[in-house]
């Protein structure tokens, strides 16, 4: 997706180009076998949703079309994960690969040693603490519980953030609220669980036996595998994250 002359263009395949990907059910299959891919157009040519769907239906509200909605079932078939994790921008991850992500990001700690070790921040740890008691919290619930608002912590979309990056929060779902009567209103908001609530501690840390920088060189090889013409450089611009 880029800027041109005041509007937003779209870098997508032609409609009846062999390649396109379809439907979201062929997405998360690819996810499957690429282990890792960003929603929309990066530095590395190919490795987003953006350029392998078609450019039509963005954003047109059309479940079977639209790969904006796709991402809505893809978070909830929780099959991989999805969630601010290149660069501060949306994508997606198998779970297969979630384990290395998660060992290189995190740098070997569970939020909890994080924490010990004072490398968390205090909005940080409001925000995780939320999850010792429930699995998964509407994004303005989490807010409120977590202490963010008026009169109190400040930037939680960027806390929130910044904990996907680190590999400790990701996107579950989007629904809409409910009112009192148990009828749903509104435009469908963003849940969030951690990746232990969606597949278990066993699998998240199974890559916690080797050295995070080993991990983050397996992502590297990993992507440049499927998508060769990642250079060091461009890897480095979608995949590191310089906090």
């Amino acid at each position: 997706m880029a800027l041109e002359n005041g509007e937003w263009i779209m870098r997508g395949l032609e409609w009846d180009n062999p390649y396109r990907i379809r439907s979201w059910q062929e997405l998360i299959d690819w996810v499957d076998e690429v282990g890792f891919l960003p929603l929309f157009k990066n530095e590395i040519d190919g490795f987003s949703v953006e350029e392998h769907t078609s450019n039509l239906y963005w954003w047109s509200g059309d479940p079977e079309q639209d790969p904006w909605e796709w991402r809505k079932f893809i978070a909830r078939s929780g099959r991989v994960a999805y969630g601010k994790f290149f660069g501060k921008k949306a994508g997606f991850i198998s779970k297969a690969w979630f384990p290395h992500f998660a060992n290189w990001r995190r740098d070997g700690y569970d939020f909890d040693s994080r924490w010990d070790e004072e490398l968390a921040s205090l909005r940080q740890k409001r925000i995780m603490d939320q999850f010792a008691t429930q699995e998964e919290l509407f994004s303005f619930e989490l807010k409120r519980l977590a202490g963010f608002g008026k009169g109190g912590e400040k930037n939680f979309e960027g806390t929130v953030t910044d904990l996907q990056m680190y590999g400790y929060l990701l996107i579950r779902d989007f629904r809409r609220r409910l009112n009192k009567k148990g009828q749903p209103y509104g435009w469908p908001v963003s849940v969030y669980t951690t990746p232990e609530a969606l597949w278990g501690y066993e699998h998240i840390s199974s890559a916690y036996h080797q050295e995070p920088t080993q991990s983050r060189l397996l992502v590297y090889q990993q992507v440049q595998r499927n998508f060769p013409a990642a250079t060091e450089a461009t890897l480095h611009a979608v995949l590191s994250w310089d906090k």
